[in-house]
């Protein structure tokens, strides 16, 4: 696998693109908590990306099926790295309405770059590296989160933001020239655009429908967004209620290192294993660091806690990506993962706006227990439907061809 130039473009390619999301995420919080008030409005802002990036989601899907992953990479990579100019228009005006210009005009081009991104792999790595290849290429995201954020917050001490978004830019500029390097084998454009001139997105329900496995570990996932969707307006609370900025900085590192540590556990799983009880081990994890943050005023339970769900989300992630990638056809992977990035909007707007509404209504202690207790529910629930017989059901391989 390391021996493959592909997988070095990928990994760096996402290194560099981590770095300029995340100074770009720093520079957005800094903008949002000089400019709106409220925890609502600010996840409510943030809505209106996400809800633009769902709307194409459909139309990302058939482009990705029918287009070498490589050109819509292309695309969508220029388009990510010029939407950065909108925020740059918003820090001239001050105006939020910008920003909201932004937040679409971005999430737009995400819609179709990392469903693309997700496609190709399989394409580059051979089916019994994947699992390794999802864990490190999601260590190599984590790294640039780490350091992205630290370097957002440093440049905010002796920079303005304006700063940190020419950074951002530069970062999608970089990935974007990385990007023509990559040589992925595929069909020619041509042969795919007349193999799926009728395919429709709706095609894949019923590949669902004969995957359980795969429909099953969408459904889990609701549950790491439970706690992925209010992240940073947690932190921001958690902050608050200890009295303690430099909490923000010790959260978001202790996450990061567990979450790398996960993903280089999960490689030692075998593919052959079952992975579906993985994924309850994984997500009861998740679930009882959501509920642990009731004692979040406790400055080392608030550490345990993210540290916690970083080891859980590091081994959780790379499975379910392993199995998508694996049990559903390559012919439907740009319609899968475009609704898959689909659903993950979705869980993310109504985690966002359901977090940022019970923090100003019942407070981070009591949002956490509701949040949590939602997790452990459906947990429970898949595996008693398990012991009653459907184990058999969930736990079918087959591929549709």
């Amino acid at each position: 696998m390391w021996r493959n130039r592909n997988v070095w473009l990928i990994l760096i390619g996402e290194f560099i693109a981590g770095l300029g999301l995340w100074l770009g995420i720093i520079g957005n919080l800094e903008f949002l908590q000089n400019h709106v008030p409220s925890d609502f409005f600010k996840s409510l802002i943030l809505f209106t990306g996400l809800l633009a990036g769902v709307l194409v989601g459909p139309l990302a899907g058939r482009v990705i099926d029918s287009n070498k992953k490589k050109t819509v990479l292309l695309y969508s990579g220029f388009a990510r790295m010029l939407s950065v100019v909108f925020m740059l228009l918003a820090l001239k005006y001050s105006s939020v309405l910008w920003m909201v210009c932004f937040m679409v005009a971005i999430q737009i081009s995400a819609a179709f770059y990392f469903p693309a991104l997700q496609a190709a792999i399989p394409l580059i790595v051979a089916e019994k590296d994947l699992l390794a290849m999802n864990g490190i290429h999601m260590n190599v995201a984590t790294i640039a989160r780490i350091l992205g954020t630290a370097l957002g917050g440093a440049l905010l001490v002796v920079m303005n933001l304006y700063s940190l978004y020419i950074g951002s830019m530069v970062a999608y500029a970089l990935l974007f020239v990385s990007t023509f390097f990559l040589m992925i084998q595929e069909e020619t454009s041509q042969h795919k655009n007349n193999q799926h001139s009728k395919a429709s997105f709706k095609e894949i329900v019923p590949v669902l429908e004969q995957i359980p496995i795969v429909k099953i570990a969408l459904i889990l996932m609701i549950i790491p967004y439970l706690f992925i969707g209010g992240f940073n307006l947690m932190v921001i609370n958690i902050s608050e209620l200890q009295h303690d900025s430099s909490i923000k900085g010790l959260l978001y590192v202790t996450e990061g290192i567990c979450f790398m540590i996960g993903a280089f556990i999960v490689k030692r799983i075998s593919i052959n294993k079952d992975l579906l009880k993985w994924m309850y081990s994984f997500t009861m994890i998740i679930a009882l660091a959501h509920l642990s943050l009731f004692f979040a005023h406790i400055k080392i339970a608030s550490v345990v806690s993210f540290g916690l769900f970083g080891l859980a989300v590091g081994c959780f992630f790379p499975i379910v990506t392993t199995i998508f990638q694996t049990k559903v056809s390559k012919d439907f992977h740009g319609r899968f993962f475009s609704f898959k990035n689909m659903l993950d909007r979705v869980m993310f707007q109504i985690v966002l706006l359901g977090t940022g509404l019970l923090l100003d209504t019942i407070g981070l202690q009591w949002m956490v227990v509701v949040f949590g207790s939602i997790s452990l529910v459906l947990v429970f629930y898949f595996i008693m439907k398990n012991k009653k017989g459907q184990s058999d059901y969930v736990s079918r391989q087959d591929t549709i061809a």
